[in-house]
C-alpha cells in the first residue's frame, strides 16, 4: 500500500558545550576548553521508492544526534550524528511552521532541511592579553526544530483516467511490467499503480466517481496524481450503456478539481471491444470522435489494437 500524506516533526541536534579547563602543567599554564561539536543536520533524500513514506505512518517524530562537549586539551567534541530521511520521487514538502513549500523530483537529491545547533566556546577561545585566564565558557545552542506535512503526487507521463471499472488495470497490466489487482468489480483499485513502457512511466489512476472533485469516495486523494501527468487516456468501456455520460461524468470531477487538468493533452480509449458487436464499436467511434478526434477502441485480448496504441503511446513522448 502506497502512503502519500504524512506529517512529522523533525528536531535537529543540540550544539555541545564549550568547557571551562586549564593545563596543569607547569610553565604551560593556561585556558585548554575546547569548544563543543556542532549538532546534527537532518536531511530529506528523493528515492525512486513510492512506498518510502509508509515508514512514517507509525513513527512521528525524528531526532538528529547532539554535538559532544568540548575536551580540556584544546579540542572541539565530535558532532552531532546527521540524520537522512528519505522521501519518493514526487514529494510535495510543506515546512507547517514557516510556510515554504517545495518539491523533489529527481531520485538522489538531497536537500538540508533542519540545522544542527552549533557547538558552544571553550574557555580557550575568551584568551586575551588582558584575560589570561578566562573561566567564560559558552553552551551550545538548540537546533531547528519544524514539523513537515509531505504529500506524494505521482510523476508520470500518462495517466490512465476513467470510471472504476473501465479497464485501465488490466490495460497496465498487458502493456507495461506492472502487477495490479484486477477483478471484475468497481473500486478494484485503492491506489495508483505505474507501469513503464520503454522510457513512458504510465500511472493507472484508481476510478473516478462522480462527485470525487468534492471529496466522495476517494476522489481527491487521487486526483491531485493526475496534476503531473503529460497525456491522459481517458479509458471509457464499450459495455456502458451511456458512453458520453461516463466521459462527462469524469471531465466533470477534473474541472471541478483543476481547470488545468482539461487543458492536457487527452485521449479518449474505448475499451473491452472484444465484448461488443462490431456494430456498436463503430457507432460508439463515431459519437466519441465528435468529442475528440484523438479516440481509439482496444482490446486486450487484439494483439494488433494493443500494438497501435503502443506507437500511439510511444508518440506521445515526442509531443
Amino acid at each position: 500500500m502506497i502512503t502519500d500524506e504524512v506529517k512529522i516533526i523533525t528536531r535537529a541536534g543540540k550544539g555541545g558545550d564549550g568547557i571551562m579547563a586549564f593545563d596543569k602543567i607547569k610553565m604551560s599554564l593556561g585556558p585548554t576548553g575546547g569548544k563543543g561539536g556542532d549538532g546534527g543536520n537532518i536531511f530529506f533524500e528523493c528515492v525512486a521508492d513510492l512506498t518510502a513514506l509508509n515508514k512514517y505512518r507509525q513513527r512521528k517524530e525524528y531526532f538528529a544526534g547532539p554535538g559532544r562537549n568540548g575536551k580540556a586539551d584544546r579540542s572541539t567534541g565530535h558532532g552531532g550524528r546527521d540524520l537522512t530521511l528519505t522521501i519518493p520521487i514526487g514529494s510535495v514538502i510543506k515546512n507547517l511552521k514557516t510556510g515554504t513549500e517545495f518539491e523533489m523530483t529527481k531520485a538522489g537529491e538531497k536537500i538540508l532541511v533542519v540545522k544542527g545547533g552549533q557547538g558552544g566556546r571553550g574557555n580557550f577561545y575568551f584568551r586575551s592579553s588582558k584575560n589570561t585566564s578566562p573561566q567564560e565558557y559558552e553552551e551550545g545552542s538548540l537546533g531547528e526544530e519544524f514539523e513537515f506535512f509531505i504529500e506524494l503526487r505521482l510523476i508520470a507521463d500518462i495517466g490512465l483516467i476513467g470510471l472504476p471499472n473501465a479497464g485501465k488495470s488490466s490495460l497496465l497490466n498487458e502493456i507495461t511490467n506492472a502487477n495490479a489487482k484486477v477483478a471484475n468489480y468497481a473500486f478494484t483499485t485503492l491506489e495508483p499503480n505505474l507501469g513503464v513502457l520503454d522510457s513512458l512511466v504510465i500511472a493507472d489512476i484508481p476510478g473516478l466517481i462522480e462527485g470525487a472533485s468534492k471529496g466522495k469516495g476517494l476522489g481527491i486523494k487521487f486526483l491531485k496524481h493526475i496534476q503531473r501527468t503529460k497525456v491522459l487516456v481517458h479509458c471509457i468501456s464499450l459495455e456502458s450503456d451511456d458512453l458520453k455520460k461516463d466521459y462527462k461524468t469524469v471531465r466533470k470531477e477534473l474541472v471541478g478539481y483543476s481547470k488545468e487538468l482539461t487543458q492536457k493533452k487527452e485521449i479518449i480509449l474505448l475499451t473491452k471491444s472484444d465484448l461488443v458487436p462490431k456494430e456498436k464499436i463503430a457507432e460508439s467511434m463515431k459519437l466519441m470522435k465528435k468529442i475528440n478526434p484523438e479516440a481509439h477502441s482496444i482490446s486486450i485480448h487484439d494483439w494488433d489494437s494493443l500494438q497501435k496504441l503502443l506507437k500511439i503511446l510511444s508518440g506521445t513522448q515526442a509531443s
